[in-house]
């Protein structure tokens, strides 16, 4: 083996001077990226293009105030808990689907899923599907709705014997638009506990 001509690089021992240096280039280079930007853009969108993406954006997705939902309330008035909206039927047009239980002043109260959507004029929202009907003694979970999906965590029970505050089974499901319904699946790899 051969020895180097110098024992030691003066390079391979770093200094407070070597931290200072590194310091003040990165520094810098930060100074320098926020003074350079790149050009404008250029692209241009086509006419009919822009006006097919303002038509659907201009109209609103169904409001959940004013809905008589189909619930058993009593004196205690519906509550939406969760809710999320997108263009679940592929017409251009959003629909709001909704998590309601009732107000109960004590205890957990079952959840119903409703979908909401509104006629082609702009009417009055409305219901147009169920999806969990409350008296299923279903609590909802990690509720989303994603690429025309609705998607749910439901907590429910065994039996009758189980009391309210426990529920001892937990079932995903997704809900998807087949053209006449909405069809419910259970997504793959999914147990119960």
């Amino acid at each position: 083996m051969q020895q180097s001509a110098v024992p030691e690089l003066a390079h391979t021992h770093t200094r407070p001077i070597h931290w200072v240096a590194t310091a003040t280039a990165v520094a810098g280079v930060v100074a320098l990226s926020s003074v350079v930007q790149p050009g404008s853009a250029t692209a241009a969108q086509s006419a009919s293009a822009a006006e097919g993406r303002s038509a659907t954006a201009a109209v609103a997705p169904p409001s959940t105030a004013g809905v008589a939902f189909p619930l058993q309330c009593g004196p205690v008035k519906a509550v939406v808990a969760k809710k999320a909206t997108g263009d679940l039927d592929g017409d251009g047009r959003p629909e709001t689907v909704a998590v309601v239980h009732c107000d109960a002043p004590m205890g957990t109260p079952p959840d119903g899923v409703y979908v909401l959507t509104r006629a082609a004029d702009g009417g009055r929202p409305r219901v147009v599907a169920t999806l969990v009907e409350p008296r299923q003694r279903l609590t909802v979970t990690d509720f989303a709705l994603r690429r025309r999906t609705v998607s749910a965590t439901l907590l429910g029970y065994s039996s009758d014997a189980v009391p309210s505050c426990c529920p001892d089974v937990k079932t995903p499901a997704a809900w998807r638009w087949n053209g006449n319904a909405f069809l419910r699946s259970t997504p793959a790899g999914a147990h119960s506990v």
